[in-house]
């Protein structure tokens, strides 16, 4: 019978070290709470910023391409005609899309950078349990 009462004890000390392990897991978890969408913000940042960048870059050859397209006829893109200013405004929506979403990108990858920045220190914390037992060079090695 004192087995079974034994067998109890030690069930229920196990217990109360499995709900203070997740206690502690789940408060080191609320810290990194935004801090785990770091990584992927910037990411995510980085890759809308260089496709925007892109985009602009594309939008301007073909904006040029148009106004010289239109200048060999004798025609300058800046007269006030509606067809000069049709070709002016043909890639406007793009054009402003793509540095709107250039911002944008920009902006999630500062804010991903910044987190990752305040929070550089947590990770690691309370993960490894230390004996106190400071191993150098020499107990690794055998000498």
């Amino acid at each position: 019978m004192e087995d079974s009462g034994a067998g109890d004890s030690i069930s229920e000390d196990t217990t109360g070290q499995e709900a203070a392990g997740n206690d502690a897991g789940q408060g080191r978890r609320s810290p990194q709470g935004l801090a785990r969408y770091a990584r992927p913000a910037l990411i995510a940042g980085a890759v809308i910023a260089v496709v925007c960048i892109a985009l602009l870059v594309i939008i301007f050859f073909l904006d040029s391409f148009n106004a010289t397209v239109y200048s060999v006829g004798g025609n300058n893109v800046q007269d006030a005609t509606d067809e000069a200013r049709a070709i002016r405004d043909t890639y406007a929506a793009a054009r402003l899309g793509g540095i709107i979403f250039l911002m944008a990108g920009i902006l999630l990858a500062a804010a991903g950078t910044v987190l990752m920045y305040r929070h550089r220190n947590d990770e690691g914390q309370d993960t490894d349990e230390d004996d106190g037992q400071d191993v150098d060079f020499e107990d690794l090695a055998g000498e």
